[in-house]
């Protein structure tokens, strides 16, 4: 029997005074209960302490004092961050006292260079990424060393027909492979993503067989892309692993630079056409952003992967499922806000 029934029981069967002991501690396991129902990220600051995992993936600071608790998790399930494609480095676990930060997105991990976990709010579970597939799609396309400057063209067979997307770029189109890149990366156009994969040494059966080795040679477990574009709710990772992807994509320069360019102007048919980073974030005041990719699809919701310098360290930002762009961007300037006082303190 709960106490909230052996207070209703009292009540009924003695004076209201002789019960009120019993009511004063049921208001104040109630207090606790909704206090517990928080859904609040945690962010590591300076002293040291330690912590544990609620059954919701949420951490919780300990009491003062409090020894060190068993791990409530597998070692095998620790995000792992790229240092270079190919090779990576587990994330060291936190020794230092943590506050309370909370996002919207469902998912989310923000992790430094050294693999240390700085926040994280369910970074595990697999859930579809959208056009941050396109990191992907740019680092296999790269891997293939081929002529940047050569021409290729937009095709029917780029045109999407599961989302019934929009696209700035008609069927018939030609560009650099370079400026497709460009259009992929800062203004998320899928039919430059498709056409890129098309371009593909080998054409699309080859590209899928590179995205398969390169997956299997960042490590990745739980990640599945079905389609250049991230339009497919099968393309599906975890927060953890598309740090990972973030991470090896800014190995490249080609598309840390293109990634991190507020706007950019490209040729299409041998006209300039302008282009604005989709991640409104990148050039705005007082942001030092390295590498960035926005999605969105109707089953992703609103999706963030960046790098960015803060405290003198560059750190890697995922936020996957928000639920809409201003949310999006709230939390990632919640979160560096956080980094700031942490750095100051």
């Amino acid at each position: 029997m709960t106490i909230r029934d052996t207070v209703l029981r009292t009540l009924s069967h003695t004076n209201w005074k002789l019960a009120l002991p019993a009511l004063i501690l049921t208001c104040g396991c109630l207090i606790v209960e909704a206090a517990s129902d928080d859904p609040e990220v945690v962010v590591p600051t300076t002293a040291p302490t330690t912590a544990a995992i609620s059954p919701n993936g949420v951490l919780t600071p300990a009491p003062a004092g409090a020894s060190a608790p068993a791990p409530t998790t597998p070692a095998a399930s620790s995000p792992l961050i790229a240092k270079s494609p190919g090779t990576v480095v587990a994330p060291t676990p936190s020794d230092e006292p943590l506050m309370k930060l909370p996002v919207n997105a469902r998912h989310m991990l923000v992790v430094d260079d050294t693999g240390r976990v700085l926040m994280s709010k369910e970074p595990d579970t697999v859930v579809p990424i959208a056009s941050l597939t396109k990191l992907m799609t740019a680092m296999v396309v790269l891997d293939a060393k081929q002529d940047m400057n050569e021409e290729i063209k937009i095709d029917d067979a780029d045109v999407d027909r599961l989302k019934h997307s929009k696209s700035r770029v008609r069927v018939g189109a030609t560009m650099s492979r370079e400026a497709a890149l460009e259009l992929a990366l800062i203004s998320s156009e899928n039919r430059a993503a498709s056409a890129l994969a098309r371009h593909f040494p080998g054409g699309m059966p080859a590209y899928e067989a590179a995205v398969v080795a390169k997956i299997r040679a960042l490590g990745l477990s739980h990640t599945a892309l079905a389609d250049p574009t991230g339009l497919s709710p099968s393309n599906t990772s975890t927060a953890a692993e598309v740090a990972r992807i973030a991470a090896a994509a800014a190995k490249y320069p080609v598309i840390a630079r293109i990634s991190s360019d507020k706007s950019s102007a490209v040729e299409v048919n041998g006209r300039p056409r302008e282009l604005r980073n989709t991640n409104h974030l990148v050039g705005a005041k007082g942001w030092d952003i390295r590498l960035s990719k926005t999605g969105y699809t109707e089953e992703a919701g609103r999706c963030l992967a960046m790098r960015m310098k803060s405290g003198g360290q560059t750190i890697t930002v995922i936020l996957l499922d928000a639920d809409g762009s201003a949310q999006r961007l709230r939390d990632a300037a919640s979160i560096r806000k956080s980094l700031a006082k942490i750095a100051a303190a």
